[in-house]
C-alpha cells in the first residue's frame, strides 16, 4: 500500500482565526453545558468533550456541506461545525421544540441530513458501519463526497470497528475513521483493554494506511485529516487517523473519574490545544490582545444567546410525541 503523503497546507490568518474562534466556542459550549447540567436545566445526558476541541476542529475545517460525518456522543462541537447554530444544538440539550429533533431526543443521537450530519447510536462503534455504508453510496454515485467517522479506542476493540475496516478497504471506499483516544473507555484505560501502542496499527491489517499523532494540536489534526480527505476524494481509499488527547471531565458529567490520578489530569491539562494555539498564533503575529478579545466577546455572546433562546422556547406538546412518525 502506498504510504500517508504529507500534504502541504498554507492557512491565511483570517483562517488561522477562524480556527481560534472554533475552538473558543466548542470549549465554551461545553463548559456552560457542564455547569447548566448541575443546575439541573438540561434535560440531556452531558458528555463533554473539553479538552479534545483540536480534533474537532482540525478534522471538520476541511469539509464540504455535501461531505458526512458520523458524530459521538462528545462531538458536540461538530454539529456547530456542520452548520447547526449555537441556539438549535442548545434547544436540544434542552428539549425543546427548537431543537433539532423538537424536544424528542436528546443530542445523542440527533442528526440533520441536509447537513451531513448522521446520528450517532448508543452502543460507540456502531456507527462505523453506517459510515462504511454511507462511504459505499458516494462511491456508487461516483461523487468525491467523503465520510468522516469517529470513534474512541474502546470501540476498536468491537466488532463493528474491524467489520466496518475491512469492508471499507476492501472496497476503497472514501471514508477517513477519525480514533479521539482519550487515554480511558469510560473507566478503562486503554493499557488494560490493547496490547498495542497505537490503534492505527490496526489499519494495516485492512489494507489502508494509519498513522497517530497528537490529537492536542489542531495544525497536526488539521494536516493529517487534509491528506487523508484528498486520498479518500481521489478513489485512493480510507484512512486511519489517530489522534492521542484526553478528556478532562469524567465519561459523562455524572462521572466523578476517580479511577485517574490528579497527576495525570494536570499533566494532560499543561497541553490544553488552546493556550497551545494562542502561542502560536501570537507567535505568528496572527493574534494580539485585541482581536483576542473580538472573538472570545463573540463567543460569549453567542453562548449568552444561545442559552437565552433555549430557556424561553417553547417545551414541545405531549400530543406532538406521535407525530413526524415514519414507516
Amino acid at each position: 500500500m502506498p504510504p500517508i503523503k504529507r500534504t502541504k497546507f498554507k492557512l491565511a490568518p483570517e483562517q488561522l482565526l477562524e480556527m481560534f474562534y472554533w475552538l473558543k466556542l466548542i470549549r465554551a459550549f461545553d463548559e456552560r453545558l457542564s455547569i447548566l447540567v448541575k443546575q439541573g436545566k438540561v434535560r440531556s445526558g452531558v458528555y463533554t468533550g473539553i479538552g479534545q476541541e483540536a480534533i474537532i476542529v482540525g478534522t471538520c475545517y476541511g469539509l464540504r456541506r455535501e461531505d458526512f460525518i458520523c458524530p459521538l456522543h462528545r462531538d458536540l462541537g461538530s454539529f456547530l461545525m456542520k452548520g447547526v447554530e449555537p441556539r438549535v444544538m442548545m434547544s436540544q440539550m434542552f428539549g425543546k421544540v427548537t431543537g433539532l429533533s423538537k424536544g424528542r431526543d436528546s443530542a445523542l443521537h440527533s442528526g440533520v441530513d441536509e447537513l451531513g450530519i448522521f446520528g450517532n447510536t448508543s452502543m460507540l462503534g456502531s456507527n462505523l458501519p453506517v459510515a462504511a455504508g454511507l462511504a459505499l453510496t458516494f462511491k456508487m454515485e461516483k461523487t468525491d463526497n467523503v465520510v468522516i467517522a469517529y470513534f474512541g479506542e474502546g470501540a476498536s476493540n468491537t466488532g463493528d470497528f474491524h467489520e466496518a475496516l475491512n469492508f471499507a478497504g476492501v472496497q476503497q471506499l472514501p471514508v477517513v475513521f477519525i480514533c479521539e483516544n482519550n487515554q480511558y473507555a469510560y473507566s478503562v484505560p486503554s493499557e488494560k483493554s490493547m496490547a498495542i501502542d497505537d490503534v492505527a496499527d490496526r489499519a494495516h491489517g485492512y489494507g489502508f494506511d494509519g498513522v497517530a499523532i497528537n490529537g492536542n494540536d489542531v495544525l497536526a489534526v488539521y494536516q493529517a485529516t487534509l491528506g487523508a480527505l484528498a486520498r479518500a476524494r481521489g478513489g485512493d481509499g480510507p484512512t486511519l487517523v489517530e489522534c492521542k488527547t484526553y478528556r478532562w471531565h469524567g465519561h459523562s458529567e455524572h462521572d466523578k473519574a476517580f479511577y485517574r490520578t490528579d497527576e495525570e489530569l494536570a499533566m494532560w491539562k499543561s497541553r490544553d490545544p488552546i493556550p497551545t494555539f494562542t502561542t502560536y498564533l501570537r507567535t505568528r503575529h496572527v493574534l494580539d490582545d485585541a482581536k483576542q478579545q473580538e472573538i472570545e466577546g463573540k463567543v460569549k455572546t453567542t453562548i449568552d444567546e444561545a442559552v437565552d433562546f433555549a430557556m424561553n422556547a417553547a417545551d414541545p406538546a405531549p400530543e406532538d410525541a406521535v407525530t413526524d412518525l415514519y414507516a
